[in-house]
């Protein structure tokens, strides 16, 4: 079996100038489906509130639909490094209460690193995880979590006030010990000063071309919402028109009696208490 990459593999990515490829599974299939693909890391994001909960936002999600969705991916998982998001007040309260949670998503959803959102606020939670022995990965810009506070899904970043404080919150999330960076719905240029100014790798999302990688939701990049229409999605499948066409070709068959055909059976001729019925 391939050893999965550590966080210094991906460290070591960005030293060499290559570009590391992220996305998200929420389950086994799709997991086994990335990893086999090459995708360098795999995030169980708290997006699957959206994704695969049907909700309205990341914010209902709790610890253990973490856990469980993460030991379903950790199953598919052979060679990427596998990111867990902490949710929505699993961290913030207390360094005690970040620890306690993120070695749950250690211990119990067999994560590699786990993610925080938030900058220099959250700095003695990041301290504290890394010396404990868990890897943290950072996000800043449009963080999902304050989309309440932040005022909808907003670019971030946009005054010369809010760059400083997000390069600020940068250094301070790797001084704290982060091994890379999430940078969401930012200004490229901002972006880039911010790849430049720090030695761990930064990921984006609306970000720009200039991050060290970038990160798209599996179920976007596949197509499979074709109402779902960010300005920074580039979708690499229309799965949404052949999923329902194929199931629309199955309603068919099943209606007509073409499915199962005899090479989809057992037993050969129909028995003849059965014949006389067709």
């Amino acid at each position: 079996m391939q050893k999965r990459k550590t966080v210094l593999d991906l460290q070591k990515m960005k030293a060499d100038n290559q570009k590391i490829v992220m996305t998200t599974a929420y389950d086994f299939s799709m997991a086994q489906l990335v990893d086999r693909a090459g995708v360098d890391v795999v995030l169980v994001g708290d997006s699957l509130g959206m994704v695969v909960q049907g909700l309205s936002d990341t914010i209902s999600v709790t610890i253990e639909d973490m856990i469980y969705h993460a030991k379903c991916v950790d199953r598919g998982l052979e060679r990427a490094h596998l990111v867990v998001d902490m949710p929505f007040m699993s961290y913030q309260v207390s360094v005690e209460q970040a620890l306690r949670n993120a070695g749950r998503l250690m211990k119990e959803g067999r994560a590699d690193s786990v993610k925080l959102e938030g900058g220099e606020k959250i700095a003695p939670q990041v301290d504290a995880l890394v010396s404990a022995g868990c890897p943290v990965v950072g996000h800043l810009g449009l963080t999902p979590q304050s989309v309440n506070t932040l005022g909808g899904y907003r670019l971030q970043g946009r005054s010369i006030q809010a760059r400083e404080k997000l390069k600020k919150d940068a250094i301070v999330l790797e001084e704290a010990g982060a091994s890379m960076l999430v940078l969401e719905m930012v200004p490229t240029s901002l972006a880039l000063e911010i790849s430049e100014m720090l030695s761990i790798p930064t990921i984006g999302i609306g970000a720009g071309v200039y991050c060290d990688g970038q990160v798209l939701v599996c179920n976007d990049l596949l197509g499979m919402n074709l109402s779902f229409t960010p300005r920074f999605l580039k979708r690499f499948a229309n799965l949404e028109e052949d999923i329902v066409q194929a199931f629309e070709a199955y309603i068919v068959e099943v209606r007509d009696g073409v499915f199962p055909a005899p090479e989809h059976s057992f037993g050969g001729k129909k028995p003849k208490e059965v014949a006389r019925l067709y």
